[in-house]
């Protein structure tokens, strides 16, 4: 995907539900939910304004955090050979972030029938999905993938690390789909499957490092 395209598609994105926020403003309470426990209990509240416009303006300013960092990494040139993978996450980033406002506002338009960890958990695990695919595709950069001191000391360490950590996460997206079937431990396996492929992926650089730094 063109980063023209990625511009176009996330602004478009962020308009809409901009727009949807404004059209509906009279119908949302003044103290919008926000936050839900491990029991898809409301246990959070903001304002209005907020409730319609946090959203908007975080995926407005990661959107141009995300397109800034392959012009200021040292090691950009890098980064200019998974461009066209990056902005495809750019952009599904921004859906997952537009899906999960849109059930925030429904919610607060008085449409509760749904238990909002479980609705949320096909977005979240495409998406971890594809951040297993990102990450298989990148080379060594200071932003995106899984940096530690290891893996940004050598282009070896770097695609060894990043090939477990892919199969890792496209996994633990795998095991968040799986979570639908069991909605009371759903959360449980989520942050299991998450905590355990960073902590893998983070121990494995480091083992690899030391291979290569020990000529085994």
């Amino acid at each position: 995907m063109s980063t023209k395209t990625a511009i176009i598609v996330s602004a478009l994105l962020i308009i809409v539900i901009t727009l949807a926020g404004l059209l509906l403003w009279n119908s949302f309470p003044d103290q919008m939910a926000s936050h839900w426990n491990e029991q898809d209990q409301v246990d959070g509240y903001m304002s209005k304004f907020w409730g319609v416009f946090m959203v908007p303006l975080l995926m407005a300013g990661l959107t141009l955090l995300f397109l800034a960092i392959p012009h200021i990494d040292p090691l950009k040139k890098n980064i200019a050979d998974f461009r066209g993978v990056f902005n495809i996450f750019i952009v599904l980033f921004n859906v997952f972030m537009a899906f999960i406002h849109a059930l925030t506002l429904a919610w607060n338009l008085g449409h509760t029938g749904f238990r909002m960890s479980i609705v949320m958990l096909p977005a979240m695990g495409l998406l971890f999905i594809f951040i297993g695919i990102l990450i298989r595709k990148a080379k060594r950069n200071f932003f995106i993938g899984i940096r530690t001191p290891w893996t940004l000391s050598s282009d070896r360490v770097w695609d060894e690390t990043h090939r477990l950590g892919s199969k890792l996460f496209i996994a633990a997206g795998v095991v968040t789909f799986i979570g639908i079937l069991f909605p009371d431990q759903a959360f449980i396996l989520l942050m299991v499957s998450v905590i355990a492929a960073s902590l893998i992926s983070v121990l494995y650089s480091y083992l690899v490092w030391r291979r290569e730094a020990t000529g085994e």
